[in-house]
């Protein structure tokens, strides 16, 4: 089942939680894949922080909310997966400059990632991050991204439909761990 929300609004979050509780009152997979680039090209030293929070309400405090709003749902499934759409430029490895929003708001996903694979693991949870690389989307394609939505979309499948021994708390992108 599909749903269409707004991540960054509690009550477009609280009507999706209804849905599911209406419909099959159980959830298997979570994919929280909502991303905003509000302050791309912004400089840290120069930051627009309106930006910054409109990145931070989407990216993380979004992903964040709907998981917990969804928690309960994802508890009744045998095997419960979380995969949070991630970016490296959200991982401390690949840091740099510019975008200070986007990627202190990826970098806040990654660390709920590991945070509630912690927490959830000894209830069969898998909670994992995916970067999706440089993906032609409305979001990539105007910067010239030129990786296809399958391809992109591959990883997060992957770890959507892991067998229950699979990784948990890991950071993936392409199948292959990535550094935090």
């Amino acid at each position: 089942m599909a749903l269409t929300l707004d991540v960054a609004d509690p009550q477009s979050i609280a009507a999706a939680a209804e849905h599911v509780r209406a419909g099959t009152g159980r959830l298997d997979v979570l994919v929280n894949n909502a991303g905003i680039g509000s302050d791309f090209g912004v400089a840290g030293v120069d930051p627009d922080f309106e930006a910054i929070q409109r990145a931070l309400d989407t990216n993380f405090f979004g992903a964040y909310r709907v998981t917990i709003a969804l928690l309960g749902f994802l508890r009744k499934s045998a095997h419960p997966r979380i995969v949070n759409v991630s970016s490296g430029m959200g991982g401390v490895a690949e840091m740099g400059g510019w975008s200070p929003g986007y990627r202190v708001s990826k970098a806040a996903l990654n660390a709920m990632t590991r945070i509630l694979s912690t927490e959830l693991k000894d209830e069969g949870f898998l909670v994992n991050s995916a970067c999706p690389g440089f993906v032609n989307t409305d979001m990539g394609g105007p910067m010239g991204a030129t990786k296809s939505v399958q391809d992109g979309a591959a990883g997060i499948v992957w770890l959507a439909t892991l067998a229950d021994d699979g990784p948990t708390g890991g950071f993936f992108r392409d199948g292959e761990p990535a550094v935090f």
